[in-house]
């Protein structure tokens, strides 16, 4: 029996792209897959006032139970209320490679689908876009499609190769398939280890410093769609406090950067009204974790490290929401 997002609480995410687009930030896109990770989010959230997209990869629907999952959303709609504040939240899957995927997703609760035909032509790219736009439309659902493609490992996105987004397909592409938003590649990537060493240069300290995001792609696009919800994925900054924490108790994190901070500010004050983190919160858990692990290994409370691992992932969704996506204060 299907179940639509309007009785979990939920919402799509037309509204809050609209206002994100004009008021010049972005909305945070978090994944999740357990309880720590949802309550985090959550928290993180009501506490800055922040609208907020709960992503599902299709990896996370078969890790964690797609009945589970939208229960866990309707779960997180009641504990915002509980803590005070009502904040817009989205369910969202997170690359969608097929419309038969889609479909089970908006059968299941999700206000929201992201259909990547990006491996495909760009005709087939078109037609498979527009068949889940058509279907998702009909049960109120909003849909975001791909140009270009992002290379990295994430779930069960795999690329080698990226390749950017031609601003002279994303007009057409749009009017043909009626999508919500559009999922761009101007440089981001996949994963905690986005680029190589041989493509950034270091800093006097060292540190990898990866090549810019390419602003001139974005701003082309933004000509080309005036307004229209922009997506950039793979924006984790792979925070070098939590890899250097990682890799003293024991980890084994070499050369892993990510997307500055400043040039996610700068995208979020375009028309990128929604922008992907997911690594980030990976690295700051198992920070916490190894933490706990090394200097209590005597514990074996799951508590005792989810807990802590759960805080310092609420600490930095509270950081992103203020100081990089500019999201603080807008639900």
């Amino acid at each position: 029996m299907a179940v639509s997002y309007k009785e979990l609480g939920l919402v799509n995410s037309k509204e809050i792209f609209a206002k994100a687009v004009a008021g010049g930030y972005a909305i945070p896109a978090y994944n999740f897959n357990n309880l720590e990770q949802m309550q985090a989010i959550v928290m993180a959230c009501v506490e800055t006032k922040s609208p907020v997209i709960l992503q599902v990869s299709s990896g996370a629907r078969k890790y964690a139970n797609a009945t589970l999952l939208r229960n866990m959303a309707k779960g997180a709609v009641e504990y915002a209320k509980e803590l005070g504040y009502e904040i817009p939240i989205v369910l969202h899957l997170d690359h969608g490679d097929t419309f038969e995927l889609c479909k089970d997703c908006i059968e299941n609760g999700f206000s929201s689908v992201m259909i990547d035909g990006s491996s495909h032509s760009y005709e087939d790219n078109i037609a498979l876009t527009k068949k889940v736009v058509e279907y998702a439309h009909a049960h109120d659902v909003t849909v975001e499609g791909e140009l270009g493609v992002l290379a990295g490992v994430e779930d069960d996105v795999v690329a080698e190769h990226s390749s950017y987004t031609r601003p002279e397909e994303v007009e057409d592409f749009v009017k043909r398939t009626g999508v919500d938003s559009l999922a761009i590649s101007i440089g981001t990537s996949h994963g905690a280890h986005k680029f190589t060493p041989e493509q950034c240069t270091r800093n006097a300290d060292g540190i990898l410093v990866p090549p810019p995001l390419k602003f001139d792609i974005l701003e082309e696009i933004e000509k080309r769609i005036p307004g229209f919800p922009i997506v950039l994925h793979g924006s984790s900054s792979v925070p070098q406090e939590h890899v250097a924490t990682i890799n003293k108790y024991g980890g084994a994190m070499k050369e892993a950067v990510g997307i500055p901070e400043e040039q996610l500010r700068r995208a979020a004050k375009s028309a990128v009204c929604k922008i992907n983190i997911d690594s980030d919160g990976r690295l700051a858990m198992t920070a916490a974790i190894r933490k706990v692990m090394a200097e209590k290994p005597e514990e074996f409370d799951p508590r005792k490290y989810l807990g802590p691992a759960r805080d310092s992932l609420k600490e930095l969704y509270m950081h992103k929401n203020k100081n990089v996506l500019g999201s603080a204060g807008k639900a």
